[in-house]
């Protein structure tokens, strides 16, 4: 076959240089056909396509060969033959070709067969509340100026074919949680099966078939909900092709081009309208005549009641440094100076985290996301500030610290004064017992009256602190004393003295002067 490179010496020699055919023929020691062909065609490649290959040898048993393969492959795996022994029966047969041949033949009908089947799909039809599907997708959108890749959770109900999109940071297990408890609380319930990719957060082995082995936690989220989770086949994403889809619809329809938002609040809030807005603008693909937010609608009553949400929380243990601060995800946070150098256990959830020891919270704090910030809560410092009160001024803790307006008066005016940080310290120290706004209003009396010492406020926290006078309770007329009682020990003496031929008690009506007076009489 010529290569482009002669092809092209031939037409310059013949339309440039004016050389005649036989002279280029023996120049270039080429056919006079071949260089005809160059001259008069006009083309600059030639190829040829073998539109047929002759197999003269394997092509008079195809048929035998295709029913031998066909019948192996639908054989148990450990009972198929190798192509050894199907060359050998066929051979049998009257083959009189090489094993070659057939391992050649074999090669190409599996693959045929294989892509044959690989392009066509059954269609799926899902009762309503029977199932919804799950994914994540990768999204890019600036947040607070900052272009942000975010992690886009994708529920959709399999019948009604409702979307829900959620964004997060990550894609770890607490997410997975938070995910399912805002799409189902969106929906109004959940449904009886979960169809899943394989992903880690949920499936720790993978089995032979659709056997899992799923994480405890995921199962403990199934259970609380009541669903029943389905694994996909690795690598067929078909078998959850309705949220696979959606990734890509919602894609071009939400985050293209980039959104801009404050905060991840901001763009889920506005990502469930969107959501909304989208169901009710839509035809359902089935039910041409209806919307999808109307088959949702209809979908709703056979959805599993929403029971309320899962506590989805990541669990580590974790090691309180004298800093009183622990690690975890790259950052550090604090917890209460009396949690020092003892083991705590660290639950992050979605949005928030939280320290346990001994069966209490010991630190609580929003979740912060990135590298190397350190997130501090002042009042986990107060027990040491109560031993240390110098540190007060240069604590890293309390260089931020956003108090109210009275007590930062009372702050300023006791730093000018000798002893004044260990009156601030047990001003600061009544918040963990009173609350920071009843300490702000005892600072704020204080000021009023021109004093900012400790004691004052201390003094008026105290006041605070006691209960209301009894409230004055109106007797009614039906219980009301005749006689009043009057504390005079004589009077038991006259129980005993007749006055007048008369016993004393008896001037007065009321039931006790009559007891009294039945017992004088004995």
């Amino acid at each position: 076959m010529l290569v482009v490179e002669t092809i092209a010496k031939i037409r310059r020699a013949f339309f440039i240089e004016g050389k005649s055919i036989k002279q280029i023929c023996r120049d270039l020691r080429l056919s006079r056909n071949t260089v005809r062909k160059v001259v008069r065609s006009g083309e600059t490649e030639f190829s040829y396509d073998r539109s047929v290959q002759p197999r003269p040898k394997i092509d008079p048993w195809k048929d035998q060969l295709d029913g031998m393969l066909e019948a192996n492959a639908g054989k148990p795996k450990h009972e198929r033959l190798t192509l050894v022994r199907i060359y050998e029966e066929l051979r049998n047969l009257g083959y009189d070709g090489s094993y070659d041949a057939v391992r050649r033949y074999a090669a190409n009908w599996s693959r045929e067969t294989q892509e044959a089947s690989a392009s066509a799909y059954v269609p799926l039809s899902f009762d309503p509340g029977e199932a919804y599907q799950f994914d994540w997708s990768h999204e890019v959108v600036l947040i607070d100026g900052v272009t942000t890749t975010v992690k886009a959770a994708h529920v959709r109900l399999s019948h009604s074919r409702m979307p829900f999109v959620r964004a997060y940071p990550r894609e770890t297990q607490e997410m997975v949680f938070d995910a399912h408890d805002k799409a189902f609380a969106f929906f109004g319930g959940a449904c009886a099966r979960g169809i899943y990719d394989n992903m880690k957060t949920a499936v720790d082995t993978i089995f032979v078939g659709k056997d899992r082995a799923y994480n405890r936690r995921f199962q403990q989220m199934c259970g609380h909900y009541l669903v029943e989770p389905v694994a996909c086949t690795p690598a067929s994403g078909w078998e959850k092709g309705q949220v696979e889809n959606q990734v890509g619809v919602l894609r071009r329809r939400f985050f293209v081009p980039r959104p801009k938002f404050k905060s991840y609040a901001e763009l889920n809030a506005w990502l469930e309208d969107r959501c909304v807005a989208y169901a009710k603008a839509n035809k359902h693909p089935e039910m041409r005549d209806k919307t999808i937010w109307e088959v949702f609608e209809e979908e709703r009553s056979c959805l599993i009641p929403y029971v309320g949400p899962f506590d989805g929380f990541h669990a580590i243990p974790a090691s309180v440094s004298k800093t009183c601060l622990v690690r975890f995800d790259n950052n550090r946070y604090s917890v209460d100076a009396r949690a020092v150098s003892r083991p705590v256990e660290i639950r992050a959830y979605a949005d928030r985290l939280e320290c346990w020891q001994d069966g209490k919270i010991v630190g609580q704090h929003e979740r912060a996301f990135g590298r190397g910030k350190t997130i501090y809560d002042p009042l986990h410092y107060l027990p040491v500030l109560a031993r240390k009160p110098g540190a007060l001024r240069n604590g890293a803790p309390f260089k931020d610290w956003e108090l109210p307006i009275a007590i930062r008066r009372v702050r300023r005016k006791l730093e000018r004064e000798p002893g004044g940080d260990r009156q601030m310290v047990d001003i600061l120290g009544a918040i963990l017992t009173d609350g920071l706004e009843a300490v702000d209003a005892a600072c704020a009396e204080a000021l009023s009256h021109s004093v900012h010492s400790a004691g004052v406020v201390l003094n008026i926290l105290a006041r605070h602190r006691e209960p209301p006078p009894p409230l004055t309770i109106t007797t009614p007329d039906a219980l009301r004393l005749s006689c009043q009682p009057e504390a005079n020990c004589d009077r038991y003496d006259s129980l005993r003295r007749p006055q007048n031929g008369t016993h004393a008690s008896s001037r007065c009506n009321g039931p006790v002067e009559a007891l009294r007076h039945e017992d004088g009489l004995r």
